[in-house]
Formats: C-alpha cells, structure tokens, sequence
C-alpha cells in the first residue's frame, strides 16, 4: 500500500535535523514502523523469524556491528535486542554531528530497562493513531497552526462534507492504518476489535511479564469507556470494578498505569491561566482514549447504535477530537488540556503553544449547540478580561494579569462550513480540520 503522509512527518524530519536518534512511540497499531521506513536506507526486524535469531545473537555479543550499514538505520521492536540502545548511544556521543542516523521503533507491549538514557542523542516522538484528515473523513483545509500565526488567515467558506453517519463509522473503525488497505467496511471495524481483544489479554502481560487478571482488566476499560470524555473522579472508576470484584485500589491503580503505558488511555489535564497556580493541580483530569475505538470496542457498540444514541456520540466525538488536537500538538508543539471551575466556566480543550498563546475550545456535535458554546467561550474571555481590569486598578500594587484567549474556537460535527462570527469566534466543523 502506498505510504500516506502523516501529520508528524514534519515534526519527525524537524527532530532528525537536531538529534543522532529518533524513538518513535505510541499504541501498537499506529504506524510507527511504516513512517520509519520512508525514512531509512536499512533496516533491522528483530521480529523477522528467520533472521531473528542471528540478529539477536550479535546484538548480544557485538551491537555496534549493525551501525556499518548504510544510515539512516531503523531497527524495529528493538526491546527484543536493548544492548541496541547503548550501541546507537555511544556512536551518537563520539559522531555528535551525524544526525538523522537511527531510528528505534517497538511494540508497546514490551519495556526494558536501559542503562543510559541517551538524553541529548536519542528524542523521542509520540505517535497517534490517524487523524479524520488522514483518514479522509476530513478535507483539511482549516490550520490550527495558521489561525495562530497568520492574521489574515480565513476559514469562511470551507465546506464540511462528512455527514454524521461517516464519523460514527470513523469513531468505532478508529485511526488505524490497518484499516484502509481493507475495502470491506465490516472487515476494517474488526481491528480495533482484535485490539481491544489484544490489550486486556495478552498486552496487559507481555508489558512486562507480570500475570494480571484479564477480567479485571476488561471492567477496568468498561468503566473508562462508560466515563468516556468526562471528568469522573477515579473513586467512581474504582467502585465500578470493586462491584464485580474483590481488588484493592492499589491494584486498580497498577492496572491503570498499564494501560497508560500501553498508550490505550490518557488523562487531559487541566489548564489556568496563570502558569505558577495550583489550581490545575487540583482540578479533575479528562479520561479519553487514545483512540475512541477501544472504549467503543469494550462497550460493544456499532456506528448504528449512535442513530439513538447522540448524547453517547457527544462524550465519544470529544475524544475523536482530542485525539486529533494531541496529533497537532505533537507537531506544533502544543499541550492540549481543559478547564472547568465551580463558576460554571469551561472549556472542552485548550490548545497551548510554548509561546504562551493559546485557544479556549468548545466541542459540539450538533449545529444548534454553536450559539450557547458562543456565549460561553464569550463569557470566558470576559472573566479574563474583567479580572485584568481589576488587577491593574491599583497602579502601585497591580495583581497577577491573565493571557487573554488568542483564539475562541467551536469544533462541530455537522456544521455545514467554517466561518467566523460576528464576535470573531471561529467555528469549524470536524470534516474541515487539518493540515
């Protein structure tokens, strides 16, 4: 099949001109090996059975032997062979200046412990699965990163052709590259499936040779599929399996920290405005999936079941989004957060860049949501705005002033084209989101 450009393309080839080294991470799945291949002249499979074990056996005895080759080197599930690492890190520290040389991919499903951290020669990417624009389901003419850096960038006019029915087929097939050398549309929703399937039988094992117990497992996910996109205090994650099971919280707790290994859940955290606060230390954090498709898989639900259930679709298009905001983030730069208080403000995302501008977002499945996301995203810049005012009323002792939003921005499943409102909010439906 052939290679389809991945948004982080760029941001790889940007490290490569930086580092000796790049280590490309993410859920299983994602295509991290294929990405490295467009980029390298050799390449080492450790899990090629019929060279495996003469690759295995000098990579015990003399690693440094697979640097002769030609660069840029990929050596693939490297974990099964680790004395690699010290190898690529030694010849980074006495050839600073060849960078863009090596290249480490691996299964998620297996950690090693390293000597060395190769900090300074080795950077690591995080690699998601593919976004709606990689997919299809969006044309991509809308830029985050240009809405920040250019003024006279426009959206109005791009039209949105994904209808519903598409994204809720995209939210349950999922990102995976997999998916789209299949032609049959029952066939393509059988992988995240099997992925699902994969996770809490075999992966939450092989992480690192430690027996768990797959039930336990699979009413963890339930639960955090339940709690989809939401702010559900981990006690209530808690009580959901302790209702089936026997199993102390800080059982629960390892159990959880796999699955985050495993890059199949994260936790959004949230953001304030003011950098030294500690209120996003103490504010709840977003449970999303990496990729909707494995809550979707372990609540057993198809894209028809959203045709009566659209409140569900609202938690699960959240996360689709995210998922497709941490993408961009990995490559502008970004952090993705939220922020909800007791005042009765929020915001589903918040997109920071390390400049310090940064976009308050609301995420909206239907169209007739977009007026009170307005208002709400107004009444935000407008707290900001009003506690700047008081700040400064002292002249001799002003208080802490807050950024105000460089960006008030509405994602919407179904609206029919991006445009800007009167108030300069910018709304931009899904199927337009990319570059």
């Amino acid at each position: 099949m052939e290679y389809i450009k991945r948004i982080i393309d760029e941001e790889i080839d940007r490290k490569a001109e930086a580092f000796n080294a790049i280590n490309i991470v993410g859920p299983k799945g994602c295509g991290k090996t294929r990405t490295a291949k467009e980029r390298c002249k050799s390449i080492i499979e450790f899990q090629d059975e019929e060279k495996r074990d003469g690759y295995i056996t000098i990579a015990e005895t003399s690693p440094s032997l697979f640097l002769k080759r030609k660069k840029p080197i990929l050596f693939d599930e490297w974990q099964d062979a680790p004395k690699i690492w010290g190898a690529i890190r030694k010849d980074c520290d006495d050839n600073p200046e060849a960078v863009g040389e090596y290249y480490l991919t691996g299964s998620t499903s297996k950690k090693v412990k390293i000597a060395h951290t190769g900090t300074g020669r080795i950077t690591e990417i995080v690699m998601y699965p593919m976004t709606l624009a990689e997919t299809g389901e969006s044309n991509g003419e809308v830029s985050l990163n240009e809405l920040f850096n250019n003024p006279e960038y426009s959206i109005d006019g791009c039209n949105n052709e994904t209808s519903l029915e598409k994204l809720f087929f995209a939210a349950c097939r999922g990102g995976w590259p997999r998916c789209l050398a299949l032609k049959s549309d029952k066939a393509k929703l059988e992988i995240a499936r099997d992925y699902y399937n994969q996770i809490y039988k075999k992966d939450i094992n092989a992480v690192d040779n430690v027996k768990r117990n797959p039930e336990w497992m699979r009413t963890i996910l339930w639960s955090y599929a339940r709690n989809i996109a939401t702010l559900a205090k981990k006690t209530s994650i808690y009580a959901d399996v302790k209702a089936s099971y026997d199993v102390s919280d800080a059982t629960i707790a390892s159990y959880i920290e796999v699955l985050e290994s495993l890059f199949v859940i994260r936790d959004i955290d949230a953001w304030t405005p003011q950098i030294r606060s500690k209120t996003a230390i103490r504010a709840a954090k977003k449970h999303i999936f990496i990729d909707p498709s494995i809550g979707l898989a372990a609540l057993d639900i198809s894209p028809n079941y959203f045709e009566s259930d659209l409140d569900m679709f609202g938690h699960v298009f959240e996360n689709m989004v995210i998922r497709d905001l941490l993408v961009y983030a990995e490559r502008d730069g970004a952090k993705v957060m939220h922020y909800s208080d007791d005042m009765g403000l929020e915001a589903d995302a918040v997109y920071q860049l390390r400049d310090g501008k940064y976009a308050l977002i609301e995420i909206k499945t239907g169209a007739n949501a977009i007026p009170a996301a307005e208002a709400n995203l107004l009444k935000f810049k407008d707290v900001i705005r009003r506690h700047n005012e008081a700040a400064l009323s002292n002249e001799k002792h002003p208080g802490v002033i807050y950024r105000e939003p460089d960006l008030l921005i509405i994602i919407c499943a179904n609206a029919p084209m991006a445009y800007t409102t009167e108030n300069g909010v910018k709304v931009i439906p899904i199927g337009c989101l990319g570059k």
